[in-house]
């Protein structure tokens, strides 16, 4: 079993995921896993990597799959005995003028988004090391789908005790929702990509929680806003703040549990 330190970033073959990797190779001390659900793709990237002297590992990873997950999770048992840095980056989200109906664009993002970041999570979190770093690349459209929820989503999602089956439940009354033509009726925003990024942000609060109360010496877990479709910064001024907070020295205090953009904590 190998010993060295390793970080894993999902979703990597393109944009910020990429950009992530790249950073990551030339300043973290380990092996660093570019996952990809397609091995083609995959491969291609670590290729385009290589070419610039990097050294770089691939794994396949769709975040749909369950049986892909823990396949990864089992690799990574198996070879390092555990997980240093996990950088959940992997996400879609539909074109703006992508003609599918409202509801089958909720089912599919919220599939992915939320139900498949949160299976990494549950496979992958129990193998992360004392002093390893998880960060949940979220969105700032979360802060704002969240700022068009009902005062009573938005109480419920802010809340300090909302435990994660709560939350799955309410990510599942979304889809239901919009599969009833109810959503705006039921107090949530029109917005499929930003609900299932107020899931994220909401999970990695919970999730903070947990392992406070679980263990000192726990990852520092942090999300991050992700551009979003509507992109204002690069992949690699996006990656900026994922990788510093992968790199934060060992003793670091925070940030735990929050919100960041531009290496800042924001309020929720």
């Amino acid at each position: 079993m190998s010993s060295v330190p390793v970080a894993v970033v999902t979703g990597s073959n393109k944009g910020i995921g990429f950009a992530i990797v790249q950073a990551l190779c030339k300043q973290f001390p380990g092996d660093v896993y570019l996952t990809a659900r397609d091995p083609g793709r995959g491969q291609e990237a670590v290729a385009k990597l290589q070419k610039e002297g990097l050294r770089v590992f691939f794994h396949q990873l769709d975040i749909d799959d369950l049986q892909s997950i823990k396949a990864l999770r089992d690799f990574l048992k198996e070879k390092y005995g555990g997980l240093n840095v996990l950088i959940n980056n992997a996400g879609i989200a539909f074109k703006v003028h992508d003609t599918a109906p409202f509801a089958v664009q909720a089912e599919v993002t919220m599939k992915t988004n939320f139900f498949g970041t949160r299976n990494v999570c549950t496979e992958l979190l129990p193998l992360v090391k004392p002093y390893g770093r998880v960060v949940n690349v979220s969105s700032m459209v979360s802060s704002s789908a969240l700022k068009g929820c009902s005062k009573e989503l938005q109480q419920k999602f802010r809340s300090d005790t909302i435990t994660e089956d709560e939350l799955v439940e309410l990510m599942t009354k979304f889809v239901e929702d919009t599969k009833k033509s109810v959503h705006e009726k039921e107090g949530w925003p029109n917005t499929a990509y930003g609900v299932s990024k107020i899931g994220v942000t909401v999970l990695s609060r919970i999730q903070a929680r947990m392992l406070n109360e679980k263990r000192k010496g726990c990852p520092g877990w942090v999300r991050t806003d992700m551009a979003g479709p509507k992109a204002p910064k690069s992949p690699e001024e996006g990656a900026e703040t994922p990788v510093y907070l992968a790199l934060l020295p060992s003793g670091a205090d925070g940030p735990h549990g929050q919100f960041l953009s531009d290496k800042t904590v924001q309020t929720w």
